[in-house]
């Protein structure tokens, strides 16, 4: 006689006497659907991480082409509600920016880039919500939901532009005198999307156009050519010339470095991108032609 397995209700009957039933009326199968139900939501998973896999390497591919301008998008935040930094983030136009647009053209003609002008930014309209922020000593898994809450974050924010965005840059303006030291900035591979901490302050800008620059390349792919001990650029990579004679002191800095070599253990932080070089290693990690003039 076969045990039955409840009512419409969802109350369970007694299991029949005899047959080897277990207490409780638990049916055999239910282990079984549970973990087939878990082997489903692993594979969802791993399709999802898969497919977002894959969609950051077709846009790491296609972003370091160098066939067409990178059209970048600069969403400015304010960090605080400090009047200096309202009135900074309302004086900013796209001419605000065009110094590193200048840069990258300076660097790619440099290196024979056939595209002359490799990026265009486009100022975006201020945003009023902050990204999501990554803890501090936050593990590997955290880290990567971080990611993937920034990226969803990005997108919502974002993610509706009639206008080409081949990489999202979301800057957060400080009030210096508020927040004399800003967190560390970061650029994303995945998503093409770059957190940058700047200051409010005109006097500041051309620092903030470093910093810029520097993280738009870590989107790129680009890695950090300095020492995570003391700051100091490493020799020969972070050096803006590194068969300059003398070595010291360097006369400019290579932008994934962020600072110019005085001597083997002193640096200066550089002020301006006219100090600022792209050097071979940083080339070759963006896909740029390898012999600079």
């Amino acid at each position: 006689m076969n045990t039955p397995r409840g009512t419409a209700s969802g109350r369970r009957t007694p299991p029949a006497r005899g047959g080897g039933a277990k207490r409780g009326g638990i049916p055999g199968d239910v282990p079984q659907n549970r973990s087939g139900f878990k082997m489903l939501r692993i594979a969802i998973l791993l399709l999802i991480l898969l497919v977002v896999a894959l969609t950051a390497w077709q846009d790491g591919y296609r972003s370091t082409r160098w066939r067409e301008p990178l059209y970048v998008a600069i969403y400015p935040i304010a960090a605080d509600d400090s009047p200096v930094t309202r009135a900074y983030l309302a004086a900013l136009d796209v001419e605000s920016f065009k110094p590193i647009d200048r840069f990258f053209a300076r660097e790619a003609e440099r290196y024979g880039l056939n595209d002359s002008e490799p990026t265009k930014i486009r100022l975006k309209p201020e945003l009023q919500v902050h990204p999501p922020q990554r803890a501090e000593g936050a593990g590997l898994l955290s880290t990567a939901l971080w990611s993937l809450r920034l990226r969803y974050w990005a997108w919502h924010v974002s993610g509706h532009s009639h206008e080409p965005e081949d990489i999202r840059l979301f800057i957060l303006y400080h009030d210096p005198a508020l927040t004399p030291t800003v967190p560390h900035s970061l650029g994303l591979t995945k998503g093409l999307i770059g957190v940058v901490y700047a200051f409010a302050a005109s006097q500041m800008s051309a620092t903030n156009d470093v910093v810029i620059a520097h993280e738009l390349l870590h989107t790129l792919g680009a890695t950090d050519k300095y020492n995570f001990v003391d700051d100091t650029p490493r020799f020969p990579d972070g050096y803006g010339n590194p068969s300059q004679s003398p070595l010291y002191p360097q006369m400019t800095a290579e932008l994934m470095a962020g600072r110019r070599a005085l001597a083997p253990q002193k640096s200066q932080q550089v002020e301006n991108l006219d100090e600022v070089v792209i050097g071979p290693a940083t080339a070759l990690e963006i896909r740029w032609p390898q012999h600079a003039r």
